[in-house]
């Protein structure tokens, strides 16, 4: 885990893509204007829990372990812009029913347990490729076939270019069992 000169950390659970689907919406943002988000930090949010005390990281690691093992195949078949935000992002039209049964047994895990997270908005699993983003032209492209199997606890760490992001735990949808996360900050699970 990184060093954290504060008591709390800003977390969020997600699905972590493997190297083939990051290279492949690389290759999307090359569409897009506005400020384009790292190879690196390429996700979707299952839920986002804001700023945790250091002291419920053994829990949420627990409800990131007990989590539904069904890996799914996920087709990023279109971009959109969220206009609020000014995001463009690549998603699905049609969303499978095991992602959305992944992300209501997350969110009933983190209820149980008294963990506060972002509630507020509906789930609509995306990546987002870039912020500060113009409304994306129409594109069309060959959609993304993504076997959907890591699912990871991720620390979220501000700094002067950007947030950096570092997996704390990862876990595979493909068997019942967690994998510790021990090579380093910054680095991708392997898949």
């Amino acid at each position: 885990m990184p060093n954290s000169t504060s008591e709390s950390l800003r977390l969020f659970y997600a699905l972590w893509p493997d190297n083939a689907t990051r290279t492949s919406l690389m290759q999307l943002q090359s569409g897009v204007h506005g400020r384009l988000i790292p190879y690196a930090n390429l996700h979707i949010t299952l839920a986002f829990l804001g700023q945790q005390p250091v002291s419920a990281l053994p829990v949420l690691k627990d409800i990131l372990s007990e989590l539904p093992a069904s890996p799914m195949m996920l087709n990023l078949d279109r971009v959109s812009y969220f206009n609020k935000n000014r995001i463009a992002w690549a998603g699905m039209h049609d969303v499978p029913e095991e992602l959305i049964i992944l992300q209501r047994s997350l969110v009933s895990a983190l209820a149980e347990n008294g963990i506060r997270f972002d509630s507020h908005s509906h789930f609509k699993p995306h990546v987002t490729l870039a912020r500060d983003a113009a409304p994306p032209s129409d594109m069309v492209f060959d959609p993304i076939a993504w076997r959907a199997d890591q699912v990871v606890l991720v620390q979220s760490v501000t700094a002067s270019e950007g947030p950096t992001y570092h997996v704390l735990e990862s876990r595979s949808l493909a068997e019942n069992t967690r994998m510790a996360d021990e090579r380093g900050p910054g680095a991708s699970p392997v898949l």
